[in-house]
């Protein structure tokens, strides 16, 4: 028996596809979504769930792979930079053109606002996936190890900028003591 042959592109995406992240981003997405249309009162709820989930289950995996492909880059500043900047723009540019070709183009502020929670959410994935979490593949864990991790990943992508904060003050006294001396 031969297996069916795929596109070269979709091989690539496919073999890119972050399944844990795409069923964690449908099921909270479909949940927000559910809630909203339940509260609205809005018929055909199920069936707009179940194109979000079709629709972010895609999008959310690709998405979240092409950011586990990104960790490997040599240069560890511009792995970062890809998860941080270069995913979440190529994601929104996306968006903002399905909106634009579906004649519902989202206003400037809301625009702004996704913007602003998809470089939170993609710091979140840099800070987990830089720790082994939530990863697929032959580096991968269980997803319940996953889950049992995210207490204190979770804690501690919070307490990065209080460290940062807090350290602040011992890093401007060395960059001014460097400057005094040259």
């Amino acid at each position: 028996m031969t297996r069916p042959r795929c596109s070269p592109f979709f091989a690539q995406a496919f073999a890119c596809w972050n399944w844990k992240c795409a069923l964690l981003s449908a099921t909270a997405r479909s949940i927000v979504y559910l809630a909203a249309i339940s509260r609205a009162g809005t018929r055909g709820g199920l069936s707009i769930v179940l194109v979000e989930m079709a629709y972010v289950s895609l999008t959310a995996g690709l998405y979240a792979g092409m950011q586990q492909k990104a960790l490997g880059i040599r240069s560890r500043r511009l792995g970062n930079a890809t998860v941080v900047l270069g995913v979440p723009m190529l994601a929104q540019v996306l968006d903002w053109l399905a909106h634009r070709a579906a004649g519902a183009a989202a206003p400037g502020k809301a625009i702004l606002a996704v913007s602003v929670f998809a470089i939170v959410s993609a710091l979140f994935h840099l800070h987990v996936m830089r720790r082994g979490a939530f990863l697929t593949g032959p580096i991968g864990r269980s997803l319940s190890d996953d889950f049992r991790r995210m207490p204190r990943l979770t804690a501690g992508f919070v307490l990065v900028p209080v460290a940062l904060l807090s350290t602040l003050p011992a890093r401007l006294a060395r960059i001014l003591d460097v400057e005094a001396v040259s």
